[in-house]
């Protein structure tokens, strides 16, 4: 007997049904999703899970497409109508930003989660002619200056957005207040930033510890802390938030969305599959190579991680005057 499971040709083994009757599922082929244009992180971390799936074996194709736009929501709607099983998206926490802004009909809820793959901490940087050396000197000016303080960052609701929202929360700023007080200043990308930052234009800046990395070990930026639970091998100088008093943590990650309504059997397929993948030399190579930190979960793990996110991203959000409550 062969269960042909749409295009990518997935198909039972011969290890007999599992425990709920259904025979298990081989993956021929995965299709890819990237929803975002080529270039982009969630684009690189599709074509690098591809070409180690291929490299190792554990399929014998898995094509990228390119679905941009709207912060990831428009891949998002068209993965909740995608009838082939064997397809993965790259999601990521500006999705669950971008949802709650752009009000998207399908939320990420609606699909089906396989595996939390990598993340990466954020840093927040002053110019090096700063008067401000730390954390509380920066979070301090911003509360008793107001306005007159700009931060830049990404896209306006996305994760440095999200950062400084949480910042001025755990400095006791109301959430009605954090509106008129953050100056956020979002920019195209983290070249934009370092010009902002280098020209004295603004006077901070929040991005991914790799976008600004260059500059302060350079001496040309100071970097206050990182987001994330521990130091970064990057910039392993630099103290956690958690380290300078503040209890907030916050990383851009990674992981991967499949289609909703899928048999136990074709989820267990795609987590095998996925776990084989962060298990292979290939991946693990990867992972070094880009400077991206391996932080896998799978299944209800990874469900779980994503019921939380969700609700601290939304209630940031609100709080920043970026979402109605």
């Amino acid at each position: 007997m062969v269960l042909a499971i749409g295009a990518a040709g997935c198909a039972p083994t011969d290890a007999g049904a599992d425990d709920a009757g259904e025979a298990p599922v081989a993956l021929e082929s995965v299709n890819l999703i990237a929803p975002a244009d080529p270039g982009g992180g969630w684009d690189q971390t599709a074509r690098a899970a591809s070409e180690a799936l291929v490299a190792e074996d554990l399929v014998g194709s898995a094509p990228v497409e390119n679905i941009p736009g709207a912060g990831g929501t428009i891949g998002l709607a068209a993965l909740a109508n995608e009838r082939d099983a064997a397809t993965l998206m790259v999601t990521g926490l500006v999705m669950v930003g971008a949802v709650e802004t752009n009000a998207s009909d399908v939320r990420i809820e609606d699909l089906t989660p396989v595996a939390k793959l990598t993340e990466e901490p954020l840093v927040i940087v002053v110019p090096a002619s700063s008067e401000y050396e730390t954390t509380e000197d920066l979070v301090d000016a911003i509360v008793d200056e107001g306005a007159a303080i700009s931060v830049t960052g990404g896209s306006a609701g996305g994760a440095d957005h999200i950062l400084a929202g949480m910042l001025l929360t755990e400095a006791g700023v109301a959430p009605d207040e954090i509106p008129s007080t953050l100056n956020y200043i979002p920019n195209a990308g983290g070249g934009e930033a370092v010009t902002m930052l280098l020209g004295n234009t603004v006077n901070a800046g929040i991005s991914g510890v790799g976008e600004f990395a260059e500059q302060v070990e350079a001496g040309e930026l100071r970097a206050l802390a990182v987001s994330g639970a521990e130091r970064s091998e990057v910039l392993p100088d630099v103290p956690t938030l958690a380290e300078e008093g503040y209890d907030v943590e916050l990383t851009n990650w990674r992981g991967l969305l499949a289609p909703s309504g899928l048999t136990d059997a074709e989820v267990q397929a795609l987590q095998d599959l996925v776990t084989g993948l962060h298990d292979s030399e290939s991946w693990q190579s990867t992972l070094e190579e880009r400077g991206w930190a391996d932080a896998f979960l799978i299944g209800d793990e990874f469900a779980s991680f994503l019921d939380g996110n969700i609700g601290q991203v939304t209630t940031t959000l609100e709080s920043i005057g970026l979402v109605a409550r």
